[in-house]
């Protein structure tokens, strides 16, 4: 009989920021896995519950990525079915990547909690990779980025932290029933980010802020998809309001090490170019 530990991990969002980097160390220590997107094999879709128990079948655990984010309503119902569905079918083992602030981010924890799996929980602040993987990226290399946000300050946390600490939990020892709230060590507005973005690239990068009805229009122009459009307003707006202006200890209690510092992050993706401006 094949152990729970030699059985493939199913990796929910496995080419997500998060997931692509834990596919990637689980294969080094020699741990098999299973993404799950609509594009896998077999294939898993959070809009159709008709792929679940096969991406579930003959798998030891899961990790819980809900795209497009936990905020959106209805995030909570999905993932607590899921994975009850889990349980059922024996995969005990679940972590799931969670968001600070949002009422839905915690619906969705306290569903986990309550299906009788095997839990851990990252919740963390907001991914300095959004910078150099996601929207952000074309505005910083087109010189401007425009936001609706004021002087907040946020604990950015490196998605290479979160990514050791779902191997952790997964692998080791010690962190079923464990909430770990992760921040980056230290506090920056994102007109600070962007700054010390341009000096490590060599480049100007103006911040500028706008209003949300500016700020909609814009994302509307970049032909974003409606639900994307009003998920990006609900987390500059109102989770992006302060309440997250704090640190945590959630990756030396994860992890036993300091979490990256912001600065450490950029001078690694400087180096690669990404910021390298419009050719």
């Amino acid at each position: 009989m094949i152990h729970q530990s030699e059985m493939p991990t199913l990796i929910l969002g496995g080419t997500g920021k998060t997931g692509r980097r834990l596919e990637e160390r689980l294969t080094v220590l020699g741990k098999p896995v299973r993404i799950g997107s609509r594009s896998g094999r077999p294939p898993f879709d959070w809009n159709d519950e008709a792929t679940w128990e096969q991406a579930l079948d003959g798998v030891g655990a899961a990790y819980i990525s809900y795209y497009p984010d936990l905020a959106v309503p209805g995030a909570a119902d999905a993932v607590g079915a899921f994975a009850r569905l889990a349980v059922r079918n024996g995969v005990k083992r679940l972590v799931l990547l969670s968001g600070r602030g949002e009422e839905e981010a915690q619906r969705a924890e306290q569903a986990v909690q309550d299906s009788g799996a095997d839990w851990t929980i990252l919740r963390c602040s907001w991914f300095c990779q959004n910078f150099s993987e996601s929207f952000l990226l074309d505005a910083l290399n087109a010189g401007v980025v425009a936001l609706p946000v004021s002087e907040v300050k946020e604990p950015f946390i490196d998605a290479d932290d979160i990514a050791d600490a779902a191997v952790a939990s997964l692998t080791k020892d010690g962190h079923i029933g464990q909430l770990y709230e992760m921040t980056g060590p230290r506090l920056l507005t994102f007109a600070e980010a962007i700054g010390e973005i341009g000096k490590a690239s060599g480049r100007d990068i103006r911040y500028v802020q706008i209003n949300p009805r500016e700020f909609d229009a814009m994302l509307v122009e970049q032909q974003l998809p409606a639900e994307f459009v009003g998920l990006l307003n609900e987390l500059f707006t109102q989770v992006l309001d302060g309440r997250n202006s704090y640190l945590t200890d959630g990756v030396e209690r994860a992890l036993g090490r300091k979490p990256t510092d912001f600065s450490d992050y950029v001078r690694d993706a400087a180096a690669t170019g990404v910021w390298g401006g419009v050719k």
